[in-house]
């Protein structure tokens, strides 16, 4: 009888033993998950950002990950990710030893910069370079306040105004406003020839300080040629774009807050999905569109008066690669490439037509679509809300930071990113060829073809080599000629190689390393 009591007592003793480990390691697992959920809280920012919670729907675990499958195809993880090779290649942004400091200003220089931020971006910076050349002092530029998004945002709400005159007192005189004994001065109002070259500004545009002492750019885009210009000139665009044209402190701080809520799902794509109502009127691209919305955006298209274009084939422009990704095409894209569907994606746009129908079928591939919106609260952003050009800004810089950028169509911002991206290292940028894709998708639709390995093996051929590498700016077409030939050119913000970087084992000389946004 004792021996059988002592038997039970010890039986009892390890089933309560059990049952304190057993709860024990509940209560760890609760504290691990209360903090995961909790990370976001711990988040800190710069300036004048507020640090609040995160909105609810981050307070999610990632979907699991671990040896991944695309589109029925087993796809290394790393792979996905990895960078193309840079080859070495590093900023070379210093002046040459014959450089000098700023001579004497002839004059001042009043800049209207035209577009969205982008757009403005790059005028802005060739300005800087045309006040060089010119010798004058530059006033700090007006931004476009008339273009489609009607953004009332003035410079230094959308850069910092006084790093930017800082930055460049080696090169120019730059102040914020045309002094006041000159605000009545007769002041030439001049269209600036576009993509025009060293000769005549130096020539005809500096002629021009004999009779007045203000000149007015009444535009900024391509106003200065790609090629072709002093190597000095060349690398003080580098200069104004990536190191002295910063974003404003509130901008910078929200857009690395961002980048970091993006991250805490682990390595990311920017998506900058351009299926905006805009651009869709513009390009005149209505394929998966309603009639009620392909007619929607014909009477836009109509009543834009600078929109020179009115009648637009919309299956021709698709097929020649004309038109921006659709949100389906898109994911289509993402599963054959392999990227699996616990992928992370920042959408870098606007509001996207039509939403929530044609988002869909993304959305039920790749769950965690991410936006500025989303990853902000209503407080943090009501600051950007309402000027285009400071959320656009926001979206830079979430795309600049993404581990893999993958523009849907060429435009301003895709070609900024992928410059920037290229300058700070060659980042992974995979551009979608639009026009091989076209037969793909058609077939796809047709039920000629169907999602899987071989899709896989095509999509992943076709942008072997459109993942950023390294190259030299490409020039012309073969056989433009006129306003053509410089259009067909590769934009110089879109890929600044050789003039403003070089590779290391080459011995370049005077190195400078970009600030990051």
């Amino acid at each position: 009888m004792q021996k059988r009591r002592w038997r039970t007592l010890a039986m009892l003793r390890n089933l309560l033993t059990c049952a304190i480990s057993t709860i024990g390691l509940a209560v760890l697992l609760s504290v691990h998950l209360h903090q995961h959920e909790t990370g976001f809280q711990k988040l800190s920012t710069e300036g004048n950002v507020r640090q609040e919670l995160a909105p609810p729907q981050l307070l999610k675990d990632p979907l699991p990950s671990g040896k991944l499958v695309g589109a029925s195809v087993l796809v290394d993880h790393e792979k996905l990710w990895k960078p193309p090779p840079g080859r070495d290649y590093v900023p070379c942004v210093e002046p040459s030893p014959s450089y000098t400091s700023p001579v004497e200003s002839r004059g001042y220089l009043l800049v209207h910069t035209n577009g969205g931020l982008n757009q403005m971006r790059a005028g802005i910076c060739d300005m800087v370079a045309v006040a060089r050349i010119i010798n004058a002092t530059l006033v700090i530029p007006e931004l476009d306040k008339r273009s489609f998004w009607q953004d009332s945002s003035n410079f230094v709400d959308v850069f910092d105004e006084d790093h930017f005159i800082n930055a460049l007192t080696n090169d120019i005189k730059v102040i914020h406003k045309l002094p006041e004994e000159l605000s009545t001065a007769d002041r030439a109002v001049k269209h600036f020839r576009s993509w025009s070259s060293l000769d005549y500004y130096q020539n005809e545009i500096a002629s021009m300080w004999a009779n007045y002492q203000v000149i007015r750019a009444a535009k900024s885009d391509s106003r200065l040629a790609n090629n072709n210009l002093p190597s000095d000139i060349q690398k003080l665009r580098c200069r104004a774009c990536y190191e002295a044209l910063r974003f404003s402190p509130r901008i910078e701080a929200m857009g690395k807050l961002l980048v970091n809520r993006m991250r805490n799902y682990g390595r990311y794509i920017a998506l900058h999905l351009r299926y905006e109502k805009d651009m869709l009127a513009f390009s005149g691209c209505t394929h998966g569109l309603s009639a009620e919305e392909a007619d929607e955006l014909a009477r836009i298209r109509e009543n834009t008066t600078h929109w020179k274009v009115k009648e637009i084939n919309s299956t021709e422009q698709r097929t020649k690669g004309y038109c921006p990704l659709t949100p389906k095409e898109v994911g289509v894209l993402l599963s054959a490439l392999g990227y699996p569907l616990d992928t992370p994606v920042y959408i870098a746009a606007g509001e996207i037509y039509g939403d929530e129908i044609h988002m869909a079928e993304l959305r039920s591939r790749y769950p965690i679509l991410m936006s500025k919106e989303k990853l902000a609260s209503f407080d943090e952003l009501k600051h950007f809300n309402n000027h285009a050009s400071q959320m656009a800004a926001l979206d830079y810089i979430v795309s600049v930071e993404s581990d893999v950028f993958i523009p849907t169509y060429s435009g301003n911002m895709a070609r900024a990113v992928q410059g920037h991206r290229r300058y700070l290292g060659h980042r992974k940028t995979i551009s979608p060829d639009r026009k091989a894709l076209v037969g793909l998708f058609d077939k796809i639709e047709r039920g000629s073809i169907k999602e899987g390995r071989n899709l896989s093996n095509w999509m992943i051929e076709i942008h072997r080599r459109r993942q950023g590498f390294p190259r030299k700016r490409k020039g012309p077409i073969s056989g433009t000629k006129g306003l053509d030939r410089f259009r067909s050119e590769e934009a110089f913000y879109e890929n600044p190689l050789p003039d403003c970087l070089c590779q290391r084992n080459k011995g370049s000389p005077q190195m400078k390393t970009s600030h990051i946004t």
